[in-house]
């Protein structure tokens, strides 16, 4: 088991990604804690084998209790993802300063707050590779997806804050890298399918989520375990010279140029 022995707090622990995430750690011999601002999360499934921790990322005081809870009962900490997120489809016109304020207070600072916390806990890791940090940043953060501006600049920040935390906290045994996916088959996904894009052109949500499979190179868009894999490679000791690194998933999406309609 490539996570024997070692500890994880994973935020957004009961949603699509986070869930698959917190599974593939449990399997892996890690003890989880799977922090979420409910036990069922995004999927309204209370069922879990982790221990369920809640948690408002975006709290300080919710942070620092969690933090005092989880040095309670494990004393140290070796993994931490940042998986919590939301996303708002809409320009910046459309955008409320509530909204935008609201977006990068869950993608941004709590991705800043929890991560803060967490390096006392981090720094007592005894794991041969390095404690590892892993934030989750988008493709939309180096591309971006029209009607999703608030969304695009917090994941930049992401990927900015990711390799700003590599470059401090490496000498302390601590590695910090984010993983960057495309569409992914998650609640968040179902809801773009089911908002303003399904009904466009007379399409409907079957039409539409056939037409972003087929402009994957791979003709097909990620699974949470497609993310848990990678995760678990860069939270395991084997990836302990992996640091700073924004790690793409996207089914080849970014790699190609915009397809042609004919």
């Amino acid at each position: 088991m490539m996570l024997d022995g070692k500890t994880a707090l994973v935020t957004g622990g009961r949603g699509g990604i986070g869930r698959a995430i917190c599974e593939r750690f449990a399997r892996e011999g890690a003890r989880v804690f799977a922090a979420d601002l409910s036990a069922g999360g995004s999927l309204q499934d209370g069922d879990t084998a982790q221990d369920f921790l809640q948690l408002d990322v975006t709290s300080e005081a919710s942070v620092t209790a969690a933090f005092n809870h989880v040095a309670a009962e494990a004393g140290c900490l070796d993994i931490l993802v940042n998986a919590a997120g939301i996303e708002i489809e809409k320009t910046i016109e459309e955008t409320s300063l509530d909204e935008w304020n609201k977006i990068f207070a869950v993608n941004v600072t709590g991705t800043f707050l929890v991560s803060k916390y967490a390096l006392p806990l981090l720094r007592k890791s005894k794991a041969a590779g390095g404690a590892s940090v892993i934030n989750f940043g988008s493709y939309d953060g180096f591309i971006a997806d029209p009607g999703l501006a608030a969304y695009c600049a917090t994941k930049g920040a992401v990927h900015a804050l990711t390799k700003a935390m590599a470059c401090d906290h490496g000498p302390e045994g601590i590695r910090v890298n984010a993983i960057c996916p495309g569409y992914v088959d998650t609640p968040m996904l179902q809801s773009f399918f089911e908002g303003d894009g399904s009904g466009g052109d007379g399409g409907t949500i079957d039409s539409l989520q056939q037409a972003v499979r087929d402009v994957h190179p791979m003709r097909t868009y990620g699974t949470p375990d497609d993310m848990a894999n990678l995760v678990n490679w860069l939270a395991s000791d084997e990836a302990r010279y992996a640091a700073g690194q924004l790690w793409v998933l996207d089914g080849g999406l970014s790699a190609q140029v915009q397809q042609m309609k004919l």
